[in-house]
């Protein structure tokens, strides 16, 4: 049994800010270079994907109040 409600927006934010983690801290490890200003694309565009997808799973399963039970 589920303990909470699944929130795909939530995840999708989580797997772009763990991504951008990830790129910055091979950057600090040596392993590339990459520049300062590419932590913009990736939260922004992480964001706004998230923002995309919890919009579109409200649409699906209904937005409603109050939860009845």
């Amino acid at each position: 049994m589920l303990r909470h409600e699944f929130r795909p927006g939530k995840l999708v934010a989580g797997l772009f800010l763990v991504a951008t983690g990830v790129v910055f801290a091979g950057d600090a490890g040596g392993l590339w270079k990459t520049p300062w200003f590419a932590i913009i694309p990736l939260v922004v565009g992480g964001l706004c994907l998230a923002g995309a997808t919890a919009t579109l799973n409200r649409a699906i399963r209904g937005g409603g109040g109050a939860e009845q039970g």
